[in-house]
């Protein structure tokens, strides 16, 4: 696993997702990394992300598979095709699906990994599987696009 995150190489200005938004004090602030040739991504949920007692709210986890998904896109499209020395190539979500497969215990951190199934410059194709203590508790799959011109902020 490498030691830097997808998330650290996103430009300044657009780095405040409630999901993995490194200027966002109230959000998960997710990180992603490879790990071979596959992405992962952890986290231990906190109270307010109860469902009911015992048991994740099914919306952290599709957030989880979201931003893990764009982080992948990026690193492995900057890998592809970005610029050295110029700023990761950021992607944003043009669809996610989530299945849940089991119930999410609280109390045990959260695996994210993520296969790129698709890589191209402006679009790429990930899935993921979240796991609660090895057991697959959700899996998706992000179409992830590079972000437009028109979302970048005004300066």
């Amino acid at each position: 696993m490498t030691d830097s995150a997808f998330q650290d190489a996103y430009p300044e200005a657009l780095s405040h997702c409630y999901g993995c938004g490194s200027n966002n004090d109230h959000g998960l602030q997710l990180k992603s990394y490879w790990d071979g040739d596959e992405t992962i991504a952890r986290y231990n949920p906190r109270p307010e992300h109860t469902a009911i007692p015992n048991f994740v709210y099914g919306g952290l986890l599709a957030s989880i598979i979201d931003c893990h998904g764009t982080g992948s896109a990026s690193a492995a499209a900057t890998k592809e095709y970005g610029v050295e020395g110029e700023p990761a190539l950021r992607f944003v979500t043009a669809n996610l699906n989530v299945d849940f497969l089991a119930p999410t215990p609280m109390g045990v951190e959260l695996e994210a990994r993520g296969t790129i199934r698709e890589l191209k410059e402006k679009k790429v194709i990930v899935d993921i599987v979240v796991s609660a203590d090895g057991k697959p508790c959700a899996k998706g799959s992000v179409i992830a696009v590079r972000m437009p011109d028109s979302m970048m902020p005004n300066d």
